[in-house]
């Protein structure tokens, strides 16, 4: 598996509360917020990023990691051969990434997506 980024994801209450502290104290950039989900950035290294969530538009529950992948397609099938509970399947979102979540033998709900960057 190639690994892009891991980004963790901070569940909040109010996901659209709080950014001054990323942006203005850590120095990170706003990459985007949906309202239920902000994504703040590092300008000079696009690995060190951070996101506040509060909810998942589509997926049954809020995911404290996302691991952005080369093949997201191959990372689901190898998730399926495992055995791992699939938590949200393998879908397109309207926001144009590819995603799944699983469940690691912790319990942990983990965003495996695909970016076209």
């Amino acid at each position: 598996m190639i690994h892009r980024r891991i980004v963790p994801n901070l569940n909040v209450d109010d996901a659209t509360t709080g950014h001054e502290f990323y942006e203005e104290f850590l120095g990170l950039r706003k990459e985007f917020d949906m309202g239920w989900v902000a994504s703040f950035r590092s300008p000079t290294n696009p690995t060190v990023q951070v996101s506040l969530v509060s909810g998942d538009r589509t997926a049954p529950e809020p995911s404290s990691l996302s691991v952005a992948v080369a093949d997201v397609d191959a990372a689901y099938a190898d998730a399926q051969r495992r055995g791992y509970e699939i938590v949200h399947p393998l879908t397109h979102e309207p926001w144009g990434v590819r995603r799944f979540f699983v469940r690691d033998p912790h319990g942990i709900v983990v965003n495996i997506v695909g970016h076209a960057d």
